[in-house]
């Protein structure tokens, strides 16, 4: 009899029945940690295959003989165990108000962008900016927002930011960005969802998905797209999050889903 095990989303085996009673005795193996054989539909807690005995003792199992050279045998390839995932029912959707917190604190630490871009001001540039930026917001709030006039006024402030201001903000976007991506690579966690204590996992498997999928397509291709046509883009996005699987369109284009750590 050859029995899988799997712990924490990671499968290991096949083992005969000695090993695994000789794992038990050892505390290698916890009566928590699932279990599956031929035989079984499902995997199983191995506690419930015991019944909470730390000897497992399959009914009609008889302990084979040693293998000779003479003997046809299955090998471990030909018994394959079924891949072990997170059951429906064992996975609950993180819910949208701690999503918009998570989505909150990650924008928050965007913020020092804007202020080391500031840093390097002399008090007349100081001065210069502030005016320029109060007319720009002036514009912007008017009912009859002349654009050529925003983009014009946008270019002004855009000129008073010293060279060094742009290669210091520059710098700390492009740490953040890597540090954000390292964390979601590793854990499927942003800083936000860490501290929300909610993660990105694959819509079907519910297991970690890759670089490309949990940061490049849900990240950085909606920071793009927001940028070109905020605020419609985000309202969509987010629409999308009240459906049953609470997935935005982010999530779906990516197939991922947002759970509960």
């Amino acid at each position: 009899m050859q029995i899988y095990l799997a712990r924490n989303n990671q499968q290991a085996g096949p083992y005969s029945v000695e090993q695994i009673n000789q794992m038990l005795a050892s505390q290698q193996v916890l009566l928590t940690d699932l279990a599956w054989h031929q035989g079984m539909a499902e995997w199983k807690a191995l506690g419930e295959l015991t019944q909470g005995k730390s000897v497992y003792e399959p009914a009609g199992y008889v302990a084979a003989p040693p293998v000779t050279p003479t003997q046809n045998t299955t090998s471990a390839a030909q018994t394959q165990a079924p891949k072990q995932k997170l059951a429906e029912k064992d996975v609950k959707l993180a819910s949208i108000p701690s999503r918009i917190l998570a989505k909150i604190v990650d924008l928050l630490l965007w913020l020092p962008a804007t202020f080391i871009l500031t840093a390097f001001f002399s008090p007349e540039e100081e001065v210069k900016f502030s005016q320029l930026n109060e007319q720009f917001m002036n514009v912007l709030m008017s009912s009859n927002a002349d654009a050529a006039l925003a983009q014009q006024l946008q270019s002004q402030m855009f000129e008073i930011f010293p060279q060094q201001a742009l290669i210091a903000t520059g710098l700390y976007l492009l740490v953040m960005l890597a540090l954000q991506a390292f964390l979601i690579a590793k854990s499927g966690q942003s800083i936000g969802k860490k501290m929300t204590k909610i993660k990105i996992v694959d819509a079907e498997s519910h297991e970690k998905v890759s670089l490309l999928r949990a940061f490049t397509i849900r990240s950085v291709f909606f920071i793009f797209l927001n940028i070109l046509s905020m605020p419609l883009s985000t309202i969509i996005d987010w629409v999308f999050g009240f459906g049953k699987k609470r997935q935005t369109l982010h999530d779906k284009l990516a197939k991922t889903k947002v759970i509960k750590q």
